[in-house]
Order: structure tokens, then C-alpha cells, then sequence
């Protein structure tokens, strides 16, 4: 087997690459941004890699790739491993489920966290097509891996991206919480119906207006650009409306001073019952493993935000921005609405499951990618 060593050059959809221990940490915020807001929260799911895979070409049959995996794990609740896909020209061809690696379990009930070392995981994908071809290796969306090293049968060689790069951002949603596999989750499900090189800046819990992922987009290549947000700001209730849309205004205004001719899809939050007409902040049941709002409808009389409200105002303020031609506002129901929750529920009161998320990434895609739609070719 022939060792190759992992660069930048293999690696699509992150912003850097750590070196640590002799490892690689794939990070998808740069350096500058997470010393910036440390958020224990944010720091640990940019570090997970939703959306990057390892792209070469090659004549190989068999692909190894050995990782360090870190994983959130929450006592007394089974959660389903993080894995890695193989896609070989275009068409996904295995999936290998994580073992082994390092634990660390959270108490729900008391916030009370114990870590737990484990081995390195080895992915062993045998028999792929003979001749040369373009292989990607699809790192897991929900738990953080160190790349420890890649080893192939026949040489390899990093590939360029190719075709437009589609910058999004999001919550856990946009990031793939529940789904069960990295191609599964809906930005990249619609990433690969519409032939497009995604970057996801989906992070749990970390959708929040920040200024400075704004700045990180404005910077980043892009030929394409969504941005889905409202949950994270309503499940920790983090804004009144009075400081949401400005902060809005300013995050687009951002994007724009780099991208300023770049279509831009302002996406607004999907159906979630518990927050359409009940503000945060987000409380969780760990008996029952669901989530639930703990805010006063009332306090909507004083700027207190819902997922009705922040439509509402999202609607209204891309409609302020109407000298942006390239600006396009898609109202998140229509990607998963509640009609939609009565036939798919979300089971956790939350997150969508795998077949949810495929629902909502084909919608999207359907709507941009579609002739005379935001992201059809010009």
C-alpha cells in the first residue's frame, strides 16, 4: 500500500487544516474566527466536518483511511455513530460506520461531561472500479476526526474542485444533526443534484447573525450563496426582533461587501412546533429525548421572537433590500412544513431524521437549481 500524505489540496469544504500530535484537525472556521468567540459550543461543531470530503483521482481498488474520531455521546440516550461514504465518479458506492475513537458523555440532567479515550477508527473501502476515476471520501457530519493518514493501493492525486462553489450557512439542521450519513444531509443531498461544490457553515446550536462568520463568507470563493436562519435564535433566545433584523441587514450587507453580485438565497426557518408561536429559550427532556420551548407567547408583544415572527420579519426585510436583484428569499416551509411534521415528525421535536433531510435537500435543489431558479446557470 502507498502512504500519501493529506493536504490542504485533498481536502474541499473547510477553511484549514491543524497539524496535532502528528494529525490533522479539520477545522471549518479559520483560526482568526474561533479566537475571535471561543464558544466551547462552536468550537467543538466546527470541528466536526459536515460537508468536507477528500477528493482525488486515481487508479486505486482499494482506499484506507485511518481517523481519530471524537464523538458526543449522552448519558442514558444511544445515538447512531458518525460515518464516512465513498463516492466514486459521482456515484456513492459504500458506507463505513465509526468505532472505537474518544467519548465524551454529557449528563443532560446535570451538564456533568467525562471523557473517555478510545483507539483510532480504520475505513477500508476494497474493489472500486478499475481505471482511473475521481473518488471522494465524505467525512462524518456529527463527530470530530483527525485525519491520521491515507493509504492506496495506486497513486493518487488531489483534485481541483470543479464546478461552482456553493457557500451555506445554518443551524444544527443545515449541519446535519439526526441524519445518518455525510451524504444524507440536506445541503449536500442538494449539492449533488445540482452538480455543485458545497462549503457548509452549518453549526449546531451557532446559527446566530454572528459578525464575524459573516466576514468569513465575505471572504471565502463563492459562486453561490444561502443563508437559513431563526431556530438557533429563537431556541436560545438570543434576540428581540428590534436587534434581529438590523443584525440581519448587517450579516447580508457583510456577505455583499465581497459578493456583492453573487445570488444570495435568504432562507427562513422549516416548521418546528414547539417554537411557531412559543419563544425560547429551548428546554430538553432527557426522559423522553426531546426538546421543547420554555418561553411566554405573551412576551411576542414585547419583540420576544417565534419561528412565525422571524418569517415574517425575514420576508419583510428582503423586501427592504429590493435594489439586490440577486437576493432571493425562500420561506423555509416550503421545504418542510406542517403538514410535512404531521406525516414526518421530528423525533426529537427538533431535528429532521435521514428521510427528511433527503425531503428537504431535494426541495431545495428543485427551487435553486432549477431553470430560472436562484442558482441556474446565467
Amino acid at each position: 500500500m502507498i502512504a500519501t500524505p493529506v493536504t490542504a489540496a485533498f481536502v474541499h469544504g473547510v477553511a484549514e487544516l491543524e497539524e496535532t500530535g502528528g494529525r490533522l484537525r479539520v477545522h471549518r472556521l479559520p483560526g482568526w474566527a474561533r479566537t475571535q468567540f471561543p464558544d466551547p459550543q462552536l468550537l467543538m461543531m466546527q470541528t466536526q466536518p459536515s460537508g468536507a470530503r477528500l477528493v482525488m483521482t486515481t487508479a486505486a481498488r482499494t482506499v484506507e483511511l485511518t481517523v481519530q474520531p471524537t464523538r458526543i455521546a449522552y448519558r442514558g440516550a444511544g445515538r447512531p455513530r458518525g460515518s464516512i461514504d465513498l463516492v466514486v465518479d459521482g456515484e456513492l458506492l459504500a458506507n463505513d460506520e465509526l468505532t472505537g475513537g474518544d467519548t465524551v458523555e454529557i449528563d443532560m440532567a446535570t451538564g456533568e461531561t467525562e471523557v473517555h479515550a478510545g483507539p483510532p477508527h480504520t475505513t477500508v473501502f476494497t474493489g472500486l472500479p478499475g481505471g482511473a476515476k475521481l473518488v471522494e471520501v465524505w467525512l462524518p457530519h456529527n463527530e470530530t476526526v483527525d485525519l491520521v493518514g491515507l493509504r492506496t493501493d495506486e497513486p493518487v492525486r488531489a483534485a481541483e474542485p470543479a464546478g461552482p462553489i456553493w457557500l451555506h450557512h445554518g443551524s444544527s439542521i443545515s449541519q446535519g444533526s439526526a441524519a445518518t450519513a455525510p451524504t444524507g444531509i440536506w445541503p449536500v443531498v442538494a449539492a449533488r443534484r445540482g452538480g455543485v461544490e458545497l462549503r457548509n457553515l452549518g453549526f449546531g446550536g451557532s446559527a446566530i447573525v454572528d459578525q464575524f462568520t459573516a466576514r468569513v463568507m465575505r471572504d471565502a470563493p463563492a459562486d453561490l450563496i444561502s443563508v437559513k436562519l431563526g431556530i438557533n435564535v429563537v431556541n436560545i433566545d438570543a434576540m428581540r426582533l428590534r436587534a434581529f433584523v438590523p443584525a440581519v441587514h448587517g450579516f447580508l450587507d457583510t456577505i455583499r461587501d465581497g459578493h456583492p453580485d453573487t445570488p444570495l438565497v435568504l432562507i427562513s426557518p422549516i416548521f418546528c412546533a414547539i417554537h411557531e408561536d412559543t419563544p425560547g429559550p429551548g428546554g430538553f427532556d432527557p426522559e423522553r429525548f426531546e426538546f421543547f420551548a420554555t418561553g411566554d407567547p405573551a412576551e411576542q408583544r414585547r419583540g420576544a421572537l417565534t419561528l412565525r415572527v422571524i418569517r415574517g420579519a425575514l420576508a419583510e426585510l428582503a423586501g427592504r433590500r429590493a435594489h439586490d436583484t440577486r437576493l432571493h428569499y425562500l420561506d423555509g416551509t416550503t421545504l418542510y412544513g406542517e403538514k410535512d411534521a404531521a406525516e414526518q415528525p421530528l423525533p426529537d421535536a427538533l431535528h429532521p431524521d435521514g428521510a427528511t433531510h433527503r425531503l428537504i435537500g431535494e426541495r431545495f435543489a428543485d427551487y435553486a437549481f432549477a431553470a430560472g431558479g436562484p442558482f441556474s446557470p446565467h
